[in-house]
């Protein structure tokens, strides 16, 4: 709805009562009730006490606009960053504070940036390497550990960059039937659609290369502290058998991901009667395609330059001298090497 009407304004209401037959909402403005029209697109059903939000126009009509989900919204911050820092202590408080770094480098730089018409692919790449810096030191900490799996995750970060740019290329994908790039257009923005989902398909991979990295490199660590007797290629080997099983789980958890947030689009284009082949590579979910194969293509790479890199870094002498996890050592430290030596004993 435009707002650029004189005398248009967004105000918040809340439902005082319900129309049983017509399903209309009546509301309370400024102490005047008002009935809420609903633009003749809505598919549900208003209950008391909904807080809305509504467009006042000045010929007296109140629009709806959206439902206000703040509160339930903040709650489950709240639940989420209390548990993260009570499970996870000084790291969990890290994590949070380099997420919030992360999403700074993408607010203040990548958006402006693509605005001002530069090369979506430095953009890209210039966010993710910024990005994941910030995250990686902030939630693991300054030390040999974090700088392997951060030199993992650039080396997967600048694979997924090229292929995505060959990808989006070669596929055609050209952004344009998006119902948020068609907007972009209307807002009369000279934003380079293309590029947009160029960009988009690298920042996508950051969070699940990210882990795979920093669980390949920690694993390296704790077998080579359980067998400092161990040569880097023995290391390497059995940092991969961890990195195969890494790559399995993840791989599916990409795909999943993505079909559940495509999952109304593929609804939609499966009403149309056309072969699996042509939906697949239909416009719509060609997109989300792309994106599962790119990514997960930088995941697979990604594991063993991880895996060689921490191999031959942690072979050095000192390189695990003093390092800390952060947290106190306990049982769990100590039970956790055993089973690394009883593991090492029966395979041998």
């Amino acid at each position: 709805m435009p707002t650029s009407y004189e005398g248009a304004e967004w105000v918040s209401v809340t439902v005082e009562s319900v129309d049983p037959e017509t399903g209309q909402a009546t509301v309370d403005l400024d102490g005047e009730e008002r009935v809420l029209e609903d633009a003749g697109y809505s598919t549900f059903e208003y209950q008391e006490g909904d807080r809305v939000r509504a467009l006042s126009l000045e010929t007296g009509e109140l629009v709806f606009g959206d439902f206000e989900r703040g509160p339930p919204m903040l709650l489950l911050l709240v639940v989420y960053v209390v548990l993260v820092v009570a499970i996870a202590r000084w790291r969990g408080i890290g994590a949070l504070l380099g997420l919030l770094g992360a999403f700074g480098v993408v607010v203040f730089f990548t958006v402006p940036a693509l605005f001002d018409g530069q090369s979506p692919l430095v953009v890209a790449l210039v966010t993710g390497s910024g990005a994941l810096f910030a995250l990686l030191y902030l939630a693991h900490g300054v030390n040999a550990r974090t700088t392997t799996a951060y030199l993992g995750t650039l080396a997967g970060l600048l694979i997924t960059a090229l292929l995505a740019w060959w990808a989006v290329g070669a596929s055609r994908l050209t952004g344009i039937w998006s119902e948020e790039g068609t907007h972009l257009e209307l807002a009369g923005r000279s934003v380079d659609l293309q590029g947009l989902v160029l960009c988009g398909i690298i920042i996508a991979g950051l969070g699940v290369l990210n882990d795979v990295t920093v669980t390949q490199s920690s694993a390296v660590w704790e077998l080579r502290a359980a067998r400092p007797d161990i040569s880097r290629w023995s290391l390497f080997s059995r940092g991969m058998r961890i990195g195969r099983d890494h790559i399995a789980s993840t791989v599916y958890t990409i795909a999943f991901a993505y079909v559940g947030a495509a999952l109304p689009t593929l609804m939609l284009v499966t009403l149309y009667d056309n072969s699996i082949a042509t939906t697949l590579t239909s416009a719509e979910i060609a997109e989300e395609v792309v994106r599962t194969l790119v990514t997960s293509i930088g995941l697979v790479l990604a594991v063993p330059l991880t895996t060689g890199i921490a191999a031959l870094v942690v072979g050095y002498d000192g390189a695990i001298e003093g390092e800390s996890h952060g947290d106190e050592p306990d049982s769990e430290d100590h039970g956790r090497a055993a089973d690394a030596d009883a593991s090492a004993t029966m395979e041998e």
